[in-house]
């Protein structure tokens, strides 16, 4: 699929950002960045203040009147990127509203689909189109480690960390993840092209011992068919219900189906680039820290993470001062916070399709 944009998708994210912003269409959030590790693979940390605000000012249950709105029902022009494809859309562009990380853009359905459901090939296929459209604008002798790459993710079922019912996937510029230019970090999901430290089991799924969570990862291979990537898309879905099956006593398991369309049966974070797509099953969206009180004033539900797709991307935020000094100050926290939200890796224990 070709996008048919008049300008650079990198050129037209950053010009539309940038005026939203000015204009306060959108509200962009500054963060403190540092750089802590979970077994050797280091992830960024942020600190935002800001979610804590969010959460104090938001309406208690008892207060709030009549259904959530959909964000992605009729967004404002202002947000709004572009439909695609022209003629008949099916999906359109358009800007997180409360971005923590500049030109973050997101790509939803043009009818309501449902956030839960599996993922169609046009899902895959505008996503695809997107991540080779944002590094076909790169300088020549691009690369896999140049700055100009798009990360992708997806939450999909209760415990993902997902905010919105209405089907979308979420971009976010690499070269805008980084602190600086110098700063070593790259996302988590190039380890399995660039480090030479994934393993391939034998059902060819690859993994990275190092991680405590379950997780399975294919590569997409150049120019990639709309057929082609479904269909790593649905054997990475299929691995993730596999092992969330097992991971229940036998007595106790729900042996839940493999189906390939409707509803998903799981939970779980997708995360994709242009060279790989990457799956990791959830159990809760949520880890508890024991923090310090004194670092915690006038914070909501202190100490208690809340973690999406960008954990594939190897970063994660968090809202108080306490959370942030006790994930920089022992390394065991992170290793615990991983494995609470996803399902722990045991050996052995790699799914068999």
């Amino acid at each position: 699929m070709v996008l048919s944009l008049a300008e650079s998708l990198p050129s037209l994210v950053a010009r539309r950002f940038t005026s939203a912003k000015e204009s306060g269409h959108l509200v962009f959030s500054q963060t403190q960045l540092t750089t802590i590790h979970a077994s050797g693979i280091p992830y960024q940390l942020r600190y935002c203040p800001a979610l804590a605000k969010k959460q104090s000012e938001a309406p208690k249950l008892n207060e709030r009147k009549g259904p959530k709105p959909d964000p992605f029902q009729d967004p404002p022009p202002d947000l709004t990127l572009v439909e695609i494809p022209k003629d008949k859309p099916t999906h359109f562009l358009v800007l997180n509203k409360f971005p923590v990380i500049p030109n973050h853009f997101i790509l939803a359905t043009k009818p309501f689909k449902e956030q839960t459901d599996i993922l169609e090939r046009e899902d895959l296929e505008v996503t695809y189109a997107c991540l080779k459209a944002w590094s076909e604008d790169a300088p020549q002798g691009y690369a896999l480690d140049s700055q100009r790459r798009l990360f992708a993710f997806f939450n999909s079922g209760e415990y993902s960390g997902a905010s919105q019912p209405h089907r979308h996937l979420q971009f976010l510029p690499v070269e805008a993840m980084r602190g600086s230019e110098s700063d070593p970090w790259t996302p988590l999901i190039d380890r399995f092209s660039t480090t030479g430290d994934a393993v391939t089991d034998s059902s060819g799924f690859q993994q990275l011992p190092q991680l405590p969570f379950v997780h399975f990862a294919l590569p997409i291979p150049p120019n990639a068919s709309a057929e082609t990537l479904h269909q790593i898309y649905l054997s990475l879905y299929k691995a993730a219900v596999t092992a969330v099956n097992n991971a229940a006593p036998e007595s106790a398991r729900d042996h839940l189906p493999l189906t390939t369309k409707g509803p998903a049966a799981i939970s779980y974070n997708l995360a994709m680039t242009v060279s790989t797509m990457m799956i990791c099953p959830r159990r809760s969206e949520h880890a508890q820290l024991t923090i310090d009180p004194a670092g915690a004033q006038d914070v909501v539900q202190a100490g208690l993470l809340s973690l999406n797709g960008t954990i594939l991307a190897g970063t994660l935020m968090v809202k108080a001062e306490a959370e942030w000094d006790e994930l920089r100050s022992k390394q065991a926290n992170l290793n615990f916070v991983l494995a609470t939200i996803a399902f722990p890796r045991q050996d052995g224990a790699t799914p068999v399709l």
